[in-house]
């Protein structure tokens, strides 16, 4: 009975925009079991990608409001679901990026192996494949020039006009650092942000500091990763191409798309390069290699982060904004991505 549940609850999370695909050897099972109570499951299992009251919900698996509230006001604060305070309503989260994250506090040798697993499974492929991607490029803002940046690219502006900021761990090194990681990046560099003002909290730091952060990432070599989104950002990663789950889909899984790229490439002047390689150690998704003393970008594998131009020592990297005709604007905000990833999965017509 209790493995129906886990079963129904999967189904449910692959019904969402985000994706949660089954695989061979059915270890999302044994994730879900490790994140939810029964009881949780139970009621997860029932709900869906769209708000909905609590009194909605109590009707649907049979409780009364007021348990089904409480129940799901404890589940919201674990990030297994999503709610709107203001309108009392709640959301199925979707596991990727939603309830995953949400675990960091919780997560273990276990669930960091059962992860593992399952991403080469087949659930990397299967989240990240279907489009649009889940997470966009942002470039390094050295790297890019005021006049000419596009708006949803203007990070620092974005981060000027918030009002409360958070720094946290980022949950793929620490799941790493259970499997064997490969590299010494710092774990805690994970920004969030929001227009309002919040409660206060162990984890929050100054406009200032998160702007030291942005420039930390970009000096030691990390890409900046948002929402896949123009209008609604909350968060920015910086991300190493052998932690991020979302990079890995680049340079581990063969997925070319897991990750939408900036409206930018990388270009470097061959009678100016010195092959010193500063920028193939840089680059977090092998985009550049040598050629006869000198490197040389892959356009197609080049995502648009510069960081290949801010490491530069000699000068000779610069990031370019492609042409009018290539440019691929994010969806306009979350429901427009959700609507779009749908559509392209073929769930709705």
């Amino acid at each position: 009975m209790s493995n129906d549940i886990y079963e129904q609850l999967a189904v449910a999370l692959d019904k969402l925009p985000n994706c949660f695909p089954r695989t061979p050897s059915n270890v999302e099972i044994l994730i879900l079991k490790k994140i939810f109570t029964l009881e949780e499951a139970l009621l997860a299992s029932q709900m869906r990608g769209s708000m909905e009251s609590a009194s909605v919900m109590a009707e649907r698996v049979g409780l009364s409001a007021e348990e089904a509230e409480a129940r799901l006001t404890k589940m919201a604060k674990r990030g297994l679901v999503w709610t709107d305070e203001q309108a009392e309503k709640f959301r199925l989260a979707p596991f990727l990026i939603g309830i995953y994250e949400a675990q960091l506090e919780n997560l273990d040798h276990e669930l960091a192996h059962l992860v593992e697993e399952y991403f080469e499974d087949g659930g990397a492929a299967g989240i990240m494949k279907p489009q649009p991607a889940l997470h966009r490029v942002i470039p390094a803002q050295k790297a890019v020039k005021s006049e000419w940046i596009l708006p949803y690219d203007d990070v620092r502006r974005i981060l000027m006009s918030a009002k409360s900021f958070r720094l946290r761990d980022c949950i793929c090194r620490v799941q790493q650092d259970y499997i064997g990681r490969e590299c010494s990046f710092p774990v805690r560099m994970c920004l969030s942000f929001s227009p309002h003002e919040r409660s206060p909290n162990p984890k929050d730091i100054s406009q200032h500091e998160a702007l030291d952060i942005l420039d930390k990432a970009e000096e030691i070599g990390l890409v900046h990763t948002v929402s896949n989104v123009m209008k609604g950002l909350g968060y920015v990663c910086n991300c190493c191409g052998c932690c991020c789950g979302i990079l890995r889909g680049v340079t581990k899984f063969g997925i070319e798309n897991s990750v939408a790229h900036a409206n930018y490439y990388a270009v470097i002047d061959p009678d100016s390069c010195l092959g010193c390689r500063t920028c193939m150690d840089r680059c977090q998704v092998h985009a550049i290699s040598e050629h006869e003393g000198v490197a040389i970008v892959d356009g197609n594998k080049c995502i648009g982060c510069g960081l290949c131009v801010t490491g530069c020592p000699n000068d000779v990297a610069v990031l370019r904004r492609k042409p009018d005709s290539e440019i691929v604007d994010p969806p306009a905000d979350f429901e427009t991505w959700e609507y779009k990833r749908l559509l392209n999965r073929g769930l709705i017509e």
